[in-house]
């Protein structure tokens, strides 16, 4: 049953994180990620309150919660679990692994963008020939 709600949450957060970026995109243009960064930053908000404020005081049935987190939050960012586990092991007092973490997050997203780009890149040369 928890496969089900994490499903309809995952439906919810990735339209809303769709109609957003149309909206910032229709607002403000595409020059500059607002709507990325808005949704992002938000996300990461909507993570910390709830696991604080939901969560950790189990205030709604697993399910619901796993909803929320998992399915509403994953698919409208996964940026913001970055982010909340980095400033839990701050949090923690575990800074090797939180500047690590952050580290490898970083460089590691950025290697594996461009990898997939120029792996995209190669795949177009090979068609055209």
């Amino acid at each position: 049953m928890v496969y089900f709600f994490v499903g309809l949450g995952g439906i919810a957060g990735s339209l809303l994180r769709y109609l957003l970026s149309i909206l910032a995109v229709h607002f403000w243009g595409n020059e500059f990620p607002i709507g990325t960064l808005f949704i992002n930053l938000t996300g990461s908000f909507f993570l910390g309150w709830m696991t604080t404020a939901l969560v950790i005081p189990k205030k709604l049935h697993p399910y619901l919660l796993t909803a929320l987190t998992t399915g509403v939050i994953g698919s409208y960012t996964t940026f913001s679990t970055f982010c909340y586990e980095t400033v839990h092991l701050f949090e923690t007092k575990e800074y090797l692994f939180g500047f690590l973490y952050m580290f490898i997050s970083l460089i590691g997203g950025l290697f594996f963008v461009r990898a997939g780009r120029k792996i995209s890149e190669r795949q177009k040369k090979e068609e055209v020939l």
